[in-house]
């Protein structure tokens, strides 16, 4: 029994030593001389939405090619986080992660102005391939207004971290960190030619089958009541090989690619037709500011203010259309900028409550920006008549030919965060 309570004492001194620096540069550390162990439980609600306005190309006889406002669109993922951080030794910490995605929700609907009446999502009159319907006939590319909606277990991650100085452990140097995050693909793979709309009972998967990989360094040093800090990241996709394909749903009806024939031939096997993830990289920087401290009760209260910038690369992925369009659409990259204000209270050694509001504005980008083929015969030209092996099968002519292309623009992102966090 002295011994069991000699082990719970060293775990709680543990615990303020490492919660001490800013949440950025946080790191979980055992085997020090007075901080034997570290565990970090960190469970948390985070809610996402992102609102855009999607615009379509069009030719006009008087001012040639527009941005005509078709739709207004709304994106919301709301989720569970719960996170496992260990020091496995000295400022070395492995940590696990793995999200319950309660809700991942896009839905659809007119901007002012628009209505059926006018809408080109409505008045289509083209195949995928580019053939006019028989008849002069219209088929709408998708149903508007609209909602679609998926769930279930997301990937889960897995980090390793290591602090190259720690302030906690030397007052003269800033704590610094390197670590590498690995997001495993085991989320079970989301198809978007599925019909998950409000019309079905059947709620869509959310797995992507991407691995990524995250390397960060970050850096944060304590100036009396104020800890700036910085942080800068890169996200490498690396498919896997289970990664959908537009190919497999070839034969839609109605259908969504411009040459189906063309799947599994010459160079368009599963990898050119498939998801191709975009690789980001982005920096924090912020400052956390201690606004009330009192060391006898273990209390204390503080505010985050961080500005956030990323660049999101091209790519053919899941975006803001592949639920009304029900494929993977190629997407111009685009940069997001933004700021966060967060909050942090400790009621205790070993529990912390935070709480954090994210604003980023996406510039705008294009949505469907198929390559219309490849070179085969290396003539110089993409033969779509003389040679129609060089078509890209996932390629449409309704919505990836320049003047019809769709764009998202007044992009916006809005996320709410509430946490506890456990140490022990």
């Amino acid at each position: 029994m002295y011994r069991l309570r000699a082990v719970l004492a060293a775990l709680t001194l543990g615990a303020p030593l490492a919660a001490s620096a800013a949440d950025i540069t946080r790191i979980a550390s055992s085997f020090e001389e007075n901080d034997p162990f570290d565990l970090f439980i960190d469970v948390g609600f985070e809610r996402t939405q992102n609102r855009s306005k999607i615009t379509r190309e069009q030719l006009t006889g008087t001012d040639g090619r527009i941005d005509a406002t078709e739709l207004w669109y709304k994106g919301v993922d709301s989720r569970l986080n719960i996170d496992l951080s260990i020091g496995i030794y000295k400022d070395l910490e492995l940590s696990f992660g793995l999200p319950l995605i309660l809700q991942q929700n896009d839905s659809y609907g007119y901007v002012s102005g628009t209505t059926d009446a006018n809408s080109t999502i409505v008045h289509n009159r083209l195949n995928p391939d580019g053939s006019l319907i028989p008849g002069g006939g219209e088929q709408a590319l998708f149903t508007v207004p609209s909602t679609s909606k998926r769930g279930g277990l997301g990937n889960m991650r897995f980090g390793l971290a290591y602090a190259f100085f720690n302030q906690a452990d030397d007052s003269t140097k800033p704590t610094w960190i390197l670590g590498i995050d690995y997001e495993a693909p085991t989320a079970k793979v989301r198809d978007p030619s599925q019909d998950n709309t409000e019309a079905t009972d059947e709620r869509g998967n959310v797995g992507d089958r991407v691995h990524k990989y995250t390397l960060y360094t970050s850096f944060s040093r304590k100036l009396g009541v104020a800890e700036p800090y910085f942080k800068a990241h890169h996200t490498i996709p690396v498919t896997g090989p289970g990664i959908y394909s537009n190919c497999f749903n070839s034969d839609n009806n109605p259908p969504t690619l411009g040459r189906p024939g063309n799947c599994g031939q010459g160079p368009w096997n599963r990898k050119e037709t498939g998801i191709q993830a975009p690789s980001t990289t982005g920096f924090v920087f912020g400052t956390e500011i201690t606004a009330f401290n009192s060391k006898n009760k273990n209390q204390q209260f503080a505010l985050d203010l961080r500005t956030l910038g990323n660049y999101v690369s091209r790519g053919r992925y899941y975006n803001e259309l592949s639920s009304a369009l029900r494929k993977l659409l190629a997407t111009q990259d685009y940069f997001q900028v933004g700021g966060m204000i967060g909050a942090t209270a400790s009621a205790g050694e070993a529990f912390r409550l935070r709480a954090s509001g994210t604003f980023l504005y996406n510039t705008d980008h294009t949505l469907t920006d198929e390559d219309i083929g490849k070179d085969l015969d290396g003539n110089g030209t993409i033969d779509i008549s003389d040679n129609p092996a060089e078509l890209n099968p996932t390629f449409d002519y309704r919505t990836d030919l320049t003047s019809r292309r769709f764009r998202a623009t007044e992009s916006k992102t809005f996320r709410l965060e509430l946490s506890a966090t456990f140490s022990f």
